[in-house]
């Protein structure tokens, strides 16, 4: 497969970008941000709103070494017992300050491995959230599902608890792939989960799939993308795997040389990515897929979707509240994370206080600028006109930000009177455009000025 090579000239092959999932992100997160601004800030939630509630379970029974998440290893149900604990302690406290009538229009479980808990932690975990925090009559209970750690009875007790919509990591079905990255899942088994799981009346159902691993070849990645559309999935993740092995170090595990290069990347996306356009799934923003009746399809022929942490969302919530360790949380103020540390989470919460350590407060163009880049992630255009409505900023000022952004990509971007664009080409280019947004990034930050 040939490829524009503009796109090499342009760095794709070789730049490390964010996924921006939010903005600005994480590593430029300050330590001025605590568990009193956490509180302040939840306090301030309209009365009768909706908010989003993601819950954050760190173990997992084995450690995957593609996974670079703030996970720990566990053969012992205690650790999890006593977290489970310390998690109604957290939602206790969300109490004392949430606003009354406040409702769910999200709640995610994810991990770690939230199926690793026993069917009696799963209901009383649920149990103790919406007698806090109702679910919405129209609203989403989703959870990550590890096909090899789960069975009838935790099933039974998530269906019963009101799960709506499950998640199902699959990464690569091929046995040597699997091998290659410590997880072994047998196409057999996936396809008996998601049938059990749809058994339940689990209308909806996500799958995760990796492209880039070692080993990985058009052939492999093509046979496992059509095993996975067996499955029926109504929105699959194409995620690429970022091989960090000098920051995780599960990673290690892994051969580095049976890695394809940055160009064979591309084809394996490519490939992946034409199966499931053939299968009539519709493409949302850089790596989902989605059936045309779903959610997230939806929400992009309207122009509402969104990105946050856990990617893509039909989510319009303006707040997304994270609970448990490493946990971060989304107000309309700025960002709130949790201590990473499951033992610091836990001291801070038996003490009576969130385990709040670091975030961020908007200020400046911080709004701004996050909406061109979400725009970018979701849409691949920036509407002038909403930026001029929604934000106080000169046409001049937003002329600026665009003809910035047109300097350094020339004729793969687009800006027009309705605004700026990326055109089909240059889709692989998104984050890197993006970041020519992004006014903390250590190479731009030097030629951003204020708006």
């Amino acid at each position: 497969m040939t490829h524009d090579p503009q796109l090499a000239r342009l760095g794709l092959f070789d730049a490390r970008v964010p996924r921006y999932t939010s903005y600005p992100t994480a590593p430029h997160f300050g330590s001025d941000i605590g568990p009193s601004d956490f509180a302040r800030w939840i306090e301030t939630i309209p009365q009768d709103s909706a908010v989003s509630l993601y819950i954050h379970v760190p173990f997992c029974r084995r450690l995957c070494w593609f996974c670079a998440c703030r996970t720990q290893g566990t053969t012992s149900d205690e650790p999890v017992i006593a977290y489970v604990e310390t998690l109604k302690a957290e939602i206790a406290l969300l109490r004392t300050h949430l606003p009354r009538g406040v409702r769910l229009s999200r709640l995610h479980w994810g991990g770690g491995t939230p199926t690793l808990l026993s069917p009696d932690l799963m209901r009383g975990l649920a149990d103790t959230i919406f007698d806090v925090v109702p679910l919405a009559e129209d609203g989403e209970f989703s959870v990550e599902i590890d096909p090899n750690e789960i069975d009838d009875a935790r099933l039974d007790a998530l269906a019963a608890s009101g799960m709506n919509r499950a998640s199902i990591g699959v990464q690569d079905f091929d046995p040597v792939i699997q091998k290659a990255i410590g997880r072994e899942q047998s196409y057999q088994l996936t396809r008996d989960v998601a049938e059990r799981i749809r058994a339940r009346g689990v209308a909806s159902l996500n799958a995760d799939i990796l492209y880039g691993l070692p080993f990985q070849t058009g052939p492999r990645i093509s046979d496992s993308v059509q095993k996975l559309l067996t499955l029926s999935p109504d929105r699959v993740a194409l995620y690429g795997y970022a091989h960090v092995p000098w920051m995780s170090r599960r990673q290690q595990m892994i051969p580095s040389d049976e890695m394809p290069t940055p160009e064979e990347r591309l084809s394996l996306f490519e490939t992946a990515r034409q199966l499931f356009l053939w299968d009539g799934y519709v493409e949302v923003g850089i790596d989902h897929f989605a059936k045309p009746e779903d959610g997230m399809a939806k929400a992009l022929k309207a122009g509402t979707l969104r990105r946050n942490f856990q990617g893509y969302t039909d989510d319009t919530a303006p707040t997304l509240i994270g609970l448990g360790a490493s946990s971060i949380s989304r107000f309309p103020q700025g960002f709130a994370q949790n201590a990473s540390a499951t033992a610091a989470h836990t001291k801070a919460i038996r003490a009576g206080q969130f385990s709040t350590h670091r975030g961020h407060v908007f200020t400046g163009e911080d709004t701004l600028r996050a909406r061109i880049i979400e725009a970018l992630m979701c849409d691949f255009f920036v509407s002038r006109d909403e930026l001029l409505r929604d934000y106080d900023v000169t046409p001049a000022a937003v002329e600026a930000l665009f003809q910035r952004a047109a300097r350094e990509f020339g004729d793969m971007v687009q800006v027009s009177d309705e605004g700026f664009r990326i055109p089909d080409r240059a889709r692989p280019l998104t984050r890197m455009i993006a970041r020519a947004f992004d006014a903390y990034d250590s190479e731009k930050a030097k030629h951003s000025s204020a708006v």
